[in-house]
């Protein structure tokens, strides 16, 4: 599995530590190659991520910034992302199982441990195969695209 991970500056102090956790799991990890500084805005990282989840089918992406809430209002603005912001291992499973996330966002709040056991979750959990889950996807999927006329 091919993962795209990017941090704005106040999660870049983690990101080496957490690209070398993951690749010692032997996953493909590609960090997003934008520029930090002081003043970097969590959007360019967010939207960077998200268009290569898009161009690599069965990737996933991890999104970090100070609360998770900023990057995953950004990459739900991207067509084709489930992007959700989980604060724990509850949180990361039922965004895969139940809600076909393709990119996890996450805060600054937890330690590296914590942050490294819910990306595990999250990459170890298949994504929703139910009846009930897949149709409740597609809806979203369908409205995406403008093409929801359930209401």
């Amino acid at each position: 599995m091919k993962i795209f991970i990017g941090t704005d500056h106040r999660a870049n102090v983690i990101e080496a530590d957490l690209v070398a956790y993951l690749r010692s799991n032997g996953l493909e990890v590609i960090t997003c190659n934008l520029p930090h500084n002081p003043k970097d805005d969590f959007p360019d990282f967010a939207f960077d991520v998200c268009q290569n989840v898009i161009k690599n089918p069965g990737s996933i992406g991890i999104l970090i910034c100070g609360t998770g809430i900023g990057m995953s209002i950004a990459a739900n603005k991207v067509k084709g992302i489930m992007a959700a912001r989980c604060t724990d291992v509850d949180d990361a499973f039922y965004a895969r199982q139940h809600n076909a996330a393709n990119v996890i966002c996450l805060g600054m709040e937890n330690k590296l441990e914590k942050i490294e056991e819910i990306i595990d979750t999250f990459v170890n959990t298949k994504e929703a195969s139910e009846a009930k889950y897949l149709n409740r996807v597609d809806k979203i999927i369908r409205y995406e695209k403008g093409a929801y006329n359930e209401l």
